[in-house]
Parts: C-alpha cells; structure tokens; sequence
C-alpha cells in the first residue's frame, strides 16, 4: 500500500499528486515549478481561481486543482513550513500538510495519490525529521482509512531516498 520511488513527480501515473506548493499557489522553484511546467496552463488557470476565491493557501492547508497535462487526474497543492528551528510548529505544520492532502485526496474519489518531500528543499525542513513526519501521518491514516489503493512516496534526490528507505 505505501510505496517509495526515486524519480520525478510529473510522470507517475496515480489519480493524485501532491505539489509542495507556496502560499500564492502562482508556481515557484524546485517541484513546484516542475509541476507547473509540466501540467501546464489548466493548473495555473485553477489556482489563480482558488487565489480569487479565498486568497492562497495557507501553510499546512491543502487545495485541488487538475492535473492539466500530467498522468495525473488532479494536483494537490499543499504549502509546507519554513524551517525556523522547529520551535514555530514546523513540525505540526508540516503533519497537517499530509493529513489535509490525504483528506482532500479521499474527499475526491482519488484510490492513488503520490507525495514529493515536502518543505526539505528551499524551506530547509530537517530531511530525517520531514521524513519521519511524512511516514508517521501516511501509516496513521491507512490505519483507520483504506479507501487509498496506493501511496508513494516520490523521492527526486539520493539522500532523500536513502532516509525514506532505511523507514518504510
């Protein structure tokens, strides 16, 4: 049920994948950006509805947009914390990232879902500690929900894949 991969997001074919999105849901740098460029301009027209309605997405929330050009049928974008030491609610704020996006997923009919790591590239979350965070709330929700079929978790870079890996 819960899978790793070390590769690129935007080509894994799952109902769902999960942007580690900014709070202007506009695109940015790193997976992000990736995302946006390769599901194109659907997934840019979706958020700057979302941004229209209610102003971003804060930091924790999760929004649904679709998947544009990707496999994938929809994008989750969630925004993940800046590190700023951990004593901030870092920590709590990113669980919520995947509590929100698995709920969302759920609340959508989506049976796959994938997630990047989340806050570990230009926000700086602790990667062993971002890893942990991500596994616990992952195996947490499967225990009590099986509407998911499949999770994985996509890694793009070696060190994150190593910490996932030593995990599962």
């Amino acid at each position: 049920m819960i899978s790793l991969i070390k590769g690129d997001i935007t080509k894994i074919k799952v109902n769902a994948i999960v942007n580690a999105a900014n709070t202007s849901l506009l695109g940015g740098g790193g997976v992000d950006g990736a995302i946006h460029r390769a599901g194109g301009a659907a997934i840019l027209e979706e958020c700057k509805q979302i941004r229209a309605k209610q102003g971003g997405c804060d930091v924790g929330e999760a929004v649904i947009t679709t998947g544009g050009n990707l496999p994938a049928k929809y994008v989750i974008h969630t925004v993940g914390p800046v590190w700023n030491g951990g004593h901030k609610g870092e920590p709590e704020l990113l669980a919520n990232c995947y509590r929100n996006a698995l709920r969302l997923a759920i609340a959508h009919g989506v049976n796959t879902i994938a997630f990047p790591n989340i806050s570990t590239g230009i926000y700086r979350f602790p990667k062993p500690e971002a890893a942990d965070i991500a596994i616990r709330e992952v195996q947490q929700f499967v225990a009590t929900d099986n509407s998911l079929d499949e999770i994985f978790f996509v890694c793009f870079d070696d060190e994150n894949y190593s910490l996932y890996k030593v995990r599962l």
